[in-house]
């Protein structure tokens, strides 16, 4: 009996799809790393970088999960004892709040309903209360597809406390949404390759503006393989202090080319176009979505099984059957949603496949559905 040909298609929000050109880059030779021809490359990435985040501040790349990059900014900007204010709208805000407490800074664990974004509103009236260090938050929260009003939100912090750092955790949203981290005045701003950037994990960019500099002179927090210091000294010359991921590099100089080449209000608009697809099919399928329109993450949607079914078999099965691997929930959303990647290197015939596959096993499980519909809904929108 002849082998079954396996086409496995990934529909989860990180990591996404590599396309041909970036994964041809990374096949390269190793070269020294400390050596003029990859100092050339790696000034040439962080130049990259600085587009992506619209930003003149100094950036520099970790060889980290988005994680790294997350730690790299509590480690280096605060001290035991500091109180900060985490707008916490799901899994990775709750991160934040995690990586804080392990290093003795003080969390307003400021937490919204699930699916929600942050309130300018609510984080004015915490503002007030007293003085804080730092505000952190997502750009866009990967676990429930919720985009937060990054620009909305910063202003807040600056009419109320206008020394207190921004930190965004972009990991997810960069180069998916909007973010101006100069026109905005955030301070510092992480992002990873494993997303928009359609490049394997492995490497983490943190942009840190001045102020930030002037609190990372002052912290106290312990830190060695993170500490910015350390890498302020070598970024000039085109280096790491650590050694770099060349392959990645390699992939991440690849990755930025094609944005630049398709360009970045175009790169936009793509994302907004694959939200819109997926949102159309599910209301057209029948489907329920955890976040409203006018939040909507242009990376992630998060989508409620339907009643009697579970997600994570929804997931399992999706899987298993048709080769389409969507995304879980994540802690208190654990099987009741399963969520639908869109950004990076997804077209519009990836999403409207991934709708076929669900809508047939939909059928199967004996949803009551409106079968056929969610696909008809997005070739309409095509």
């Amino acid at each position: 009996m002849a082998r079954k040909l396996i086409k496995y298609s990934l529909m989860i929000p990180g990591p996404t799809p590599i396309p041909t050109r970036v994964l041809s880059a990374m096949n390269h030779d190793m070269i020294g790393h400390r050596g003029p021809l990859f100092s050339a490359v790696m000034k040439e990435v962080m130049e990259g970088l600085r587009w992506a985040y619209e930003t003149k501040n100094d950036i520099f790349i970790y060889p980290s999960s988005g994680t790294g990059g997350m730690e790299v900014a509590v480690v280096n900007m605060f001290s035991p004892q500091d109180k900060v204010i985490v707008l916490n709208i799901g899994n990775f805000g709750a991160r934040f709040v995690k990586i804080c407490k392990a290093y003795g800074v003080e969390v307003n664990d400021v937490k919204f309903e699930r699916g929600k974004p942050a309130d300018p509103k609510v984080l004015e009236a915490e503002l007030k209360k007293g003085p804080v260090k730092a505000v952190l938050m997502q750009q866009n929260e990967t676990s429930t597809g919720v985009l937060n009003d990054v620009e909305a939100l910063a202003k807040t912090v600056r009419a109320n406390q206008p020394e207190a750092l921004i930190i965004v955790d972009a990991v997810s949203g960069m180069m998916a949404a909007p973010l101006k981290t100069d026109e905005w005045d955030l301070d510092v701003v992480v992002s990873g390759s494993q997303k928009a950037f359609m490049v394997p994990p492995g490497v983490s960019a943190v942009s840190i503006s001045k102020r930030a500099w002037k609190a990372y002179e002052n912290s106290k927090c312990s830190k060695h393989y993170w500490d910015l210091g350390l890498m302020k000294e070598e970024a000039p010359k085109g280096h790491t202090y650590t050694t770099p991921p060349e392959s990645l590099i390699f992939g991440m100089r690849e990755g930025l080319a094609m944005l630049k080449e398709e360009g970045k209000e175009n790169v936009y608009a793509r994302h907004q176009h694959n939200r819109d697809l997926v949102r159309a099919a599910c209301r057209a399928l029948g489907l329920n979505l955890l976040a409203d329109d006018s939040h909507a993450s242009p990376a992630v949607t998060a989508i409620f099984a339907p009643d009697g079914l579970d997600g994570e078999k929804i997931r399992a099965m999706m899987r298993d059957e048709f080769n389409v691997e969507v995304a879980p929930g994540q802690s208190e959303l654990k099987g009741k949603i399963f969520r639908i990647g869109h950004l990076g290197y997804i077209d519009s015939l990836d999403i409207i496949g991934a709708f076929a596959a669900l809508e047939v096993l939909l059928k199967r499980m004996g949803a009551k559905t409106n079968f056929g519909a969610g696909v008809k809904a997005a070739m309409e929108l095509l």
